[in-house]
């Protein structure tokens, strides 16, 4: 989901937002194509997350050993980390193939295939938004690869990688509507969010811009919904808007971003070595120039700006 010039600009009418934590800023596609068939912008730099009360960058030290957890898991002969099959280049199901593809999708296989040294021994299970940290805790998976936001709460629950992309919240709306730019698209609409999302805890805190927010089980759903004239708009981080606005020309992104945040590997607070594992294949996988490429493959023609600005590494901290 990386350098050039800073812009941003205020919502005037969300100024609601500043109440509830939430960062607005400027910019992004608003057009009827998709973003990368529109008039070249610059490059948006990096913007750090709003400050939280516990370090959403903070992770064990990356470790090629081997402990506990991942000898288990080495010895039950199967890694089975849960993924999207729903989101279009993120992580979805290709109907020629049958096989579920995209840019967390190929992270999920690297990290599987360098800690089981062997990709027939990885499980891709997939998980709906609101069930990823209870998959955790009760075990019905060992890692989540799945767009998944780093927050204090969450951190609470499971354990997280390293961040491996930079995301904020954006917001869709049908080409037909009249929205100029977020606020537009939210205050007295209905909106869609999927259960168990930042977008969800964003939009609770800002309920009363919102006439009301219908909640879905998966993201995918919200576009659903948008396309039968159900929602008024959807908000979603910006990687999957732009992958909805991709696979549906009906929609397209407003102006206007909310809460710039972070994503991570998510996985058992119980498990520190296979936290650390995580950590060096995400080390490594980065620096061999393996992130980019699937970041070329998958997400540039439809996000609006390159790789770089999307890497965590390079975010001012």
């Amino acid at each position: 989901m990386r350098k050039g010039t800073a812009r941003t600009r205020t919502v005037t009418a969300l100024a609601l937002l500043a109440a509830c934590a939430a960062v607005l800023g400027g910019g992004g596609p608003s057009g009827a194509a998709p973003l990368a068939a529109q008039a070249p912008q610059q490059p948006q730099a990096p913007q750090a997350p709003q400050a939280e009360p516990c370090d959403i960058y903070k992770s064990v030290p990356p470790s090629t050993e081997d402990g506990p957890a991942v000898q288990a898991v080495k010895a039950r002969r199967s890694l089975v980390i849960g993924v999207d099959q729903n989101s279009f280049r993120w992580g979805a199901r290709n109907p020629n193939t049958g096989q579920i593809e995209g840019f967390d999708i190929d992270l999920a296989r690297a990290i599987g295939a360098a800690i089981m040294g062997d990709p027939n021994k990885v499980v891709l299970k997939p998980v709906a938004t609101a069930d990823r940290i209870d998959a955790i805790k009760k075990g019905r998976v060992d890692l989540i690869v799945r767009t998944m936001t780093i927050n204090c709460k969450r951190m609470e629950d499971v354990a997280f990688s390293k961040p491996y992309f930079n995301i904020t919240q954006r917001v869709l709306v049908p080409r037909s509507s009249p929205a100029k730019n977020l606020d537009d698209a939210i205050t007295g609409k209905t909106v869609c969010a999927a259960n168990g999302s930042t977008a969800a805890t964003v939009l609770k805190e800002v309920k009363k811009v919102a006439k009301q927010v219908v909640p879905v089980e998966n993201q995918l759903d919200c576009l659903v919904l948008m396309q039968l004239g159900k929602v008024d708009a959807t908000m979603t981080d910006d990687g999957l808007a732009a992958g909805q606005a991709a696979q549906d020309q009906t929609v397209r992104i407003v102006d206007g971003e909310a809460q710039p945040e972070v994503i991570g590997v998510a996985m058992l607070k119980t498990s520190p070595d296979l936290t650390a594992r995580v950590n060096q294949v995400l080390a490594d996988y980065y620096a061999s120039g393996a992130w980019r490429s699937s970041y070329e493959r998958w997400l540039k023609p439809y996000m609006l700006n390159d790789a770089e600005h999307y890497w965590p590494g390079t975010t001012a901290r």
